[in-house]
């Protein structure tokens, strides 16, 4: 029986590309404290820093036989952290410019019956766009855009590659931009007014 905690971090990556529990066991011991404390540093939000090291480390078992270290496996992990905390900086930034464009829209609106009605129209008609997608390309496009999950999440749980998760998502924008072809004179003036 092999002491894990005894070997060396070429060893580790070694036996983690042939599968073996034992040394993926003794890599997220040696550095799931200081991951977290790294993401947790950044983004001061703790179920955040925990879901990054949890990716991080599922990741790692995930890609353990296609596995390509240049440098140290910590500075691997660590430099695997900051590009997820950087995307979920990213992710933020985008929410909140929704967010700010929204409330621009409906601060400027007076919520007239008519601009009620337009907009109750808008949404039943992106609704049935998105209804009206292909099965899968709906899940994905509802994975990514209404669960807020990242290309990579939704690869794993649909068993894709993210590449046609990119491609899936495209193709829904796509198709929902030229359903929405009449309403984009109206969503316009909505927000010139």
């Amino acid at each position: 029986m092999t002491d894990f905690n005894t070997l060396g971090e070429d060893e580790l990556i070694n036996l983690l590309q042939q599968g073996k529990l034992g040394a993926f066991r003794e890599i997220y011991t040696r550095y799931w404290k200081q991951l977290y404390a790294d993401a947790y540093k950044r983004l001061k939000n703790k179920e955040m820093a925990e879901e990054i090291v949890q990716e991080v480390f599922t990741s790692l078992w995930h890609k353990r036989g296609a596995l390509n270290i240049t440098q140290t496996l910590g500075g691997y992990l660590f430099t695997s952290v900051s590009n997820l905390v950087i995307d979920q900086y990213r992710k933020n930034l985008v929410r909140a410019r929704y967010k700010e464009s929204f409330k621009l829209v409906y601060s400027e609106t007076d919520n007239s019956t008519e601009d009620a009605i337009l907009v109750k129209e808008l949404e039943h008609t992106i609704e049935n766009e998105v209804n009206s997608l292909p099965d899968k390309c709906r899940s994905v496009f509802e994975l990514s855009r209404v669960e807020h999950k990242t290309n990579k999440e939704i690869a794993c749980e649909l068993g894709i590659s993210e590449k046609t998760v990119e491609h899936h998502i495209t193709k829904a924008l796509k198709h929902i931009r030229l359903g929405l072809g009449n309403y984009l004179s109206i969503i316009v003036i909505l927000l010139l007014r």
